[in-house]
């Protein structure tokens, strides 16, 4: 499995999704587990969830500073 891609894949999903959103909020790991389907180690399932969330994060500065110079 390609993290990285599965990471951008999850993001959009979460970002685009409230109730996701908010079921990932809660429950990050259980979360990611349900969108995948496969049973991973737990650290792998961490490294996801961990990506997401620097993800999410990442993107949420990113749009408040382009707010902040007129762009989005």
């Amino acid at each position: 499995m390609d993290i990285k891609a599965k990471i951008e894949e999850l993001t959009d999903k979460v970002k685009n999704d409230k109730e996701l959103g908010e079921k990932f909020k809660s429950d990050p790991v259980k979360t990611v587990e349900g969108l995948i389907g496969v049973d991973l180690p737990d650290d792998q399932v961490g490294k996801i969830v961990d990506g997401i969330k620097a993800k999410v994060s990442l993107d949420k500065v990113t749009g408040a500073l382009g707010g902040l110079f007129g762009k989005k």
